[in-house]
């Protein structure tokens, strides 16, 4: 039988992690990132930038979520960086560079808070934010394509963290 929200056993679980989302505008997107969030048990998402909008598009996709995972919007992305570091966080932004290490080569603590910057659809985590970073982190692809959409990478990245700290 398949299981659905009403039978299944999962354990409900928070983790100190925050979503930081440095101009992530697209509804659908943040709507997923929403629902992957409340999935993966994510404390908090700041959304950052100047163009946010949660309307309806961002409610189909989320799925009601936005109700269950706290979320701040704020105009300053590398502003929310420095607030996180000087609270202890660990600052891990998700980009390919020429430092970054492959996801699977890192190793998440499971004491510190952990603040994860995901970038612009477009663009990537700015250069400015890179180099607040203490970690950054990329995903291995193998195909012609070197980027994938912000929401599957925040997937696997949220995939990979919890299963290290669990």
């Amino acid at each position: 039988m398949q299981l659905n929200h009403y039978n299944s056993n999962f354990e409900k679980r928070t983790f100190p992690i925050t979503l930081v989302c440095h101009n992530v505008t697209n509804a659908p997107n943040i709507g997923s990132l929403f629902r992957v969030a409340d999935a993966f048990g994510v404390e908090k998402i700041i959304l950052c930038g100047q163009n946010i909008t949660l309307g309806r598009k961002m409610a189909k996709t989320s799925r009601a979520t936005e109700k269950f995972v706290p979320f701040e919007i704020k105009d300053s992305a590398p502003e929310v960086v420095t607030t996180l570091k000087d609270a202890g966080y660990l600052i891990i932004s998700i980009e390919i560079t020429n430092k970054s290490v492959p996801i699977h080569n890192f190793k998440f603590s499971k004491t510190q808070p952990i603040a994860f910057v995901i970038g612009d659809e477009n663009f990537g985590v700015s250069d400015e934010i890179l180099n607040q970073s203490d970690a950054i982190i990329h995903i291995e692809m193998f195909g012609q394509n070197s980027s994938m959409n912000v929401v599957q990478a925040t997937n696997i990245m949220l995939y990979e963290v919890t299963k290290q700290i669990i």
